[in-house]
């Protein structure tokens, strides 16, 4: 599938099959996600989000305690490191704060400046959902 943001090729998540067969799709370049299938048959596309509300913070134990990792997609954190069992929170990592990963903040700023201005708007990335 071809990332709708940046054109570039999007990788399939290996969810295990469920009742709605939903396949998550996300682009390893500019870390735009496409949801594919479910109950509806719906293609859902979540709009663009500035940095402090795009990524939960990771939880793991063995991060280093006093640091803030951003957890990213394909289980790492955004500055690479992969942990057993590592996890999103249920809150926001925030690249603004003392304790942020700074690698963590300059891989978020990197991410952010790779989605075109146009691509940012709330109705810029279209959904579509259709019942069967």
């Amino acid at each position: 599938m071809e990332c709708d943001v940046c054109g570039r090729s999007m990788w399939r998540w290996p969810v295990p099959p469920t009742a709605w067969e939903e396949e998550i799709w996300s682009c390893s370049w500019c870390h735009a996600a496409t949801h594919v299938g479910g109950e509806w048959f719906e293609i859902s596309r979540p709009p663009y989000l500035p940095m402090g509300m795009r990524w939960e913070e990771a939880v793991a134990d063995g991060l280093a305690p006093g640091i803030s990792h951003a957890f990213g997609i394909f289980d790492k954190t955004l500055c690479g490191i992969q942990e057993a069992g590592m996890l999103p929170s249920d809150y926001w990592w925030l690249p603004e704060r003392g304790d942020a990963c700074g690698a963590c903040r300059k891989a978020a700023g990197v991410i952010d400046d790779r989605w075109p201005q146009a691509m940012r708007g709330e109705d810029a990335r279209v959904s579509v959902a259709q019942r069967l």
